[in-house]
């Protein structure tokens, strides 16, 4: 059997990949590991024998396509926190790393170890591929005679306290919401910037009789009073209409307020009283009806762009992004995928389907073209050489590449005809694809060398540094990010696995938050975290 798989890597690799999904919906008092298990399941495999381990391509393929994605989806919300929070959270990851870069120090001085193995040791706790590539690639410039036993140690450092990174990580994020009791679908709801994101949507018929809600349009009701609600149907006597932002209400107007439940409530208040009459039932002549967004000429776009009241006289009042509805105003941008609610004449809905192209087949599919070209855009950018001051030059690698060039097209969005998002479905499909690989790739690469380490002496200590490394920068993190700077538990978790560069962690966070709450977290910091642990590991080797 191990010949067999040893032979055929396709067939090692989906048999990883099944029996990591399988351990990791095994719960114990409510913890699971998730996809993450899959990178043990592969340790495990790679363990028994030296020949059952995957290409090193799959690892590397899997990586850049995990992290091209998670920048397409998270670009714009990384840009966005860079005007609210992007030094703050920077100097967090940065903090965090440069805490745990001293403590690798430390315990090579009390175990008399050279400084390549605290790198090693720096770079397996905080899980950082790039920084034992950056270690080894200066341990290049040592004597000859000494460069065996230096790249040697900072190997060994590195895949004895990489499992204990991950898993500790992991540990930490469930410890840590059960400690402060998180509620994740709270904080989503309490995302107000993010246009009701997660909020239950309810429409409620609105009779307007106060004097405040009088002679002045409906748009600038809600900008004055700070209302995250939209306003749809109106009838005014028999006469039913769509309102606008330009509508004048008129005392006696009956008008469906559509929002979050609070927020309801409060325009309720504000306009007039709420009523038990339904606008919405009445279809005679105003309709409604969910559409996909499948065209990419309205995607990327502010919907005050695409003047569909003008146009068509129809409005859009709910967006079904993944399993999330979005309230959305004129300032929304449509993606391939998103499922919006249409209200519309009847006459005129046909016509409206045609231009947003409401094909659930084209959304299926992918822009090969563009998504070809932006990975190879990141792969360029991550074997670009940056000069530092007095040392050899870094790179980001097929992790930082990717995911930079993601972030900067994801926020671009489209350049003229060539649209760079990707559908909501496919780009969650490739994702895990990708995120699936790296891991089997890694897990089956390490898992041999591992067992041996562990079986000879002077494991324990640098298991134990690892660990104590890991618990500091996790638990530290989660610490001084929910209490003192007060950042939701779905993006901070994300913002940990950011701090880790590590996919497993990001997976399990998004299974934890059931958002993409933390995708953003992991980009805003990311790239700083990457590029503060290369310099870090170089640092440690040349100066210990």
């Amino acid at each position: 059997m191990i010949r067999l798989l040893a032979d055929s890597p396709l067939l090692l690799l989906f048999i990883v990949s099944a029996a990591g999904f399988l351990v990791g919906r095994v719960r114990i008092g409510g913890f699971h590991l998730g996809v993450s298990a899959v990178l043990f399941v592969g340790l495990g495999a790679g363990a028994v024998d030296p020949a059952l381990q995957l290409p090193e391509f799959v690892t590397v393929f899997g990586l850049a396509l995990f992290v091209y994605t998670v920048g397409l989806t998270s670009g714009p919300g990384f840009f966005a926190s860079l005007r609210r929070r992007g030094l703050r959270d920077a100097a967090l990851a940065a903090g965090a790393l440069l805490v745990a870069a001293a403590l690798a120090a430390l315990a090579a001085r009390l175990a008399g170890l050279r400084g390549a193995a605290a790198a090693g040791i720096f770079a397996g706790a905080t899980t950082s591929t790039p920084a034992l590539a950056s270690a080894l690639e200066v341990i290049k410039s040592a004597p000859e005679a000494a460069r065996e036993a230096l790249s040697s140690g900072a190997v060994v450092g590195y895949s004895v306290t990489y499992p204990a990174g991950v898993l500790g990580t992991l540990a930490a994020i469930g410890l840590m919401q059960r400690l402060f009791r998180v509620d994740h679908d709270a904080e989503l709801r309490s995302r107000r910037d993010a246009g009701a994101l997660g909020q239950r949507l309810t429409n409620v018929t609105v009779r307007v009789t106060r004097d405040e809600a009088l002679g002045v349009p409906a748009g600038e009701i809600r900008q004055r009073h700070g209302l995250h609600v939209l306003f749809g149907r109106m009838r005014r006597g028999q006469e039913l209409a769509i309102a606008t932002d330009a509508t004048v209400f008129e005392r006696g107007d009956l008008v469906g307020v559509i929002g979050g439940e609070d927020d309801v409530s409060a325009a309720a208040l504000l306009l007039g009283e709420a009523t038990t009459e339904h606008l919405e039932f009445d279809r005679s002549l105003i309709d409604y009806r969910r559409m996909f967004v499948s065209r990419p000429g309205v995607t990327e776009r502010p919907l005050r762009a695409l003047r569909l009241p003008e146009r068509f006289g129809a409005i859009i009042t709910r967006v079904r992004r993944g399993d999330v509805d979005l309230l959305p105003d004129d300032k929304t941008e449509l993606e391939l995928g998103d499922r919006v609610r249409v209200v519309a004449p009847r006459e005129r809905m046909e016509a409206v389907a045609r231009y947003l192209g409401d094909s659930f087949k084209a959304i299926s599919e992918i822009d090969v073209i563009t998504f070809s070209v932006g990975i190879a855009l990141g792969l360029l950018l991550g074997s670009a050489p940056i000069p530092l001051p007095g040392g050899a030059p870094i790179k980001l690698g097929f992790a930082g590449g990717p995911l930079l060039a993601g972030l900067v097209l994801g926020r671009v969005g489209r350049t003229g005809p060539l649209v760079w998002t990707l559908p909501y479905s496919a780009n969650l499909t490739l994702r895990q694809l990708g995120v699936v690989m790296f891991l089997a790739g890694v897990g089956t690469r390490s898992g041999y060398s591992f067992a041996r380490t562990l079986q000879q002496g002077g494991a324990a200590a640098l298991i134990g540094s690892g660990v104590v490394i890991t618990a500091v920068v996790a638990f530290g993190t989660l610490l001084v990010g929910h209490r003192l700077l007060r950042t939701p538990m779905g993006t901070l978790t994300g913002m940990l696995a950011g701090i880790q560069t590590q996919p497993a962690v990001l997976a399990f966070s998004l299974e934890q938050a059931r958002s993409d709450a933390p995708n953003t977290g992991y980009a805003s910091v990311y790239p700083v975290a990457t590029l503060v642990k290369i310099v870090a590991a170089q640092l440690l080797v040349r100066l210990l």
